[in-house]
């Protein structure tokens, strides 16, 4: 599942990245990695998602959420 189809308070761990090459290394410089705990804080009308990663809160966009491949959550797989 992606970031985009969480459920607001779960716990996740970031499986991959899919996105522009300069957007996944921004990700990276900012903690986003693979093996990372996240945690799904609220999405606005507007897609973007907002997460706590690392003790930071970050936002990205709908397209971007899309390609942050994670588990956990109510997924059991």
């Amino acid at each position: 599942m992606t970031l985009a189809d969480g459920t607001i308070g779960d716990m996740y761990t970031v499986v991959d990245i899919q996105t522009d090459t300069n957007i996944e290394r921004r990700l990276e410089a900012l903690g986003l990695i693979r093996g990372t705990k996240i945690q799904l804080l609220g999405r606005k009308r507007s897609g973007t998602s907002i997460f706590y990663v690392r003790g930071t809160r970050l936002a990205v966009g709908q397209k971007i959420a899309c390609g942050i491949e994670v588990t956990g959550g109510d997924d059991h797989e």
